[in-house]
């Protein structure tokens, strides 16, 4: 492939993806529905997906208090949507400060941080009306998290990018569909997919792109920084302070959890599209399949 039939390739797809935007975007101000009080016999999120799914501790649990978890879970996982869309908007912006604005990636770039602002506001509103608390990372990875946005740059940045919205849309697909969570959440999940899809395309076209001109120390430098930040990002999604919210021995669900190999295998699942085309582009070196194991995505 020469470097012009690239650009052309490029500037084809970034053209592609602001039709489909122009053509399928939705406004979650008024597409959910935000007035309906929590129903409280609905799920936040699929039961399998959760954490604790399969565990002894799943089974002593009652189906309110299954329910009332998969509320939690589903906010923490949403308030970890809204740290790395930060990150991303961030990296986004400063990898096309002062570009040629009538590049139709250019545009394309600020339509994707348009669509992320929108989506941070609505895991905020989802998270509240969930009725959860303000849930973060731990300050390690909020921290790693502020140098990554900083210092990330091509193929890494836009690889983390997508590992964050790989993982969450499969989960989200099957949420999305599942008659037994609540409908704004369903209604929420179901925007996130149908939008990601397009910024899942772009990214995978940023990478596949950036590579071209990558050395092979460049090469598993980045394959290593891509896989820690899959590593954090995974890591993230529930912390202790969720089992908390629900109600449950903290002590116990984080040791359950840990140990829990349905939920792993979950993650493995929604990951195998992944890692197959971070292999095809040379960024699944023996040291990132390292990390990635210990994330439990491979």
């Amino acid at each position: 492939m020469t470097g012009t039939t690239a650009v052309e390739g490029h500037d084809e797809i970034a053209t592609r993806l602001l039709r489909s935007a122009e053509q399928l975007s939705f406004d979650p101000a008024t597409e959910v529905d935000w007035d309906t009080p929590l129903d409280t016999d609905l799920h936040g999120a699929s039961p399998e997906w959760s954490t604790l799914f399969g565990t002894a501790y799943w089974s002593e649990l009652s189906e309110a208090q299954r329910r009332e978890l998969t509320r939690q879970e589903s906010a923490s996982v949403a308030s970890t949507g809204i740290w790395f869309e930060m990150i991303l908007q961030q990296m986004m912006l400063r990898d096309f400060y002062a570009k040629d604005p009538t590049d139709p990636a250019f545009q394309w770039a600020l339509t994707e941080i348009a669509d992320e602002c929108r989506h941070s506001i609505m895991f905020a509103r989802g998270a509240a009306k969930l009725g959860a608390p303000a849930y973060r990372p731990r300050r390690a990875a909020v921290e790693l998290g502020r140098a990554f946005k900083t210092l990330a740059r091509g193929e890494a940045a836009y690889a983390a990018i997508l590992v964050a919205e790989e993982v969450l849309d499969v989960m989200q697909r099957d949420w999305m569909r599942d008659e037994r969570v609540v409908p704004f959440v369903r209604t929420i999940t179901n925007i996130h997919v149908v939008e990601e899809s397009r910024h899942m395309r772009f990214a995978r076209d940023e990478v596949l792109r950036r590579m071209q001109a990558t050395g092979t120390l460049r090469r598993h430098w980045s394959a290593f920084v891509i896989a820690a930040a899959a590593y954090f990002i995974v890591t993230s999604m529930v912390g202790p302070q969720a089992y908390a919210a629900a109600g449950l021995d903290v002590e116990r669900a984080v040791r359950e959890a840990e140990g829990n190999e349905h939920h792993r295998a979950m993650l493995r699942s929604s990951c195998a599209g992944l890692m197959e085309f971070l292999g095809s582009a040379g960024l699944l070196t023996k040291a990132a399949r390292w990390v990635y194991r210990r994330a439990n995505l491979l």
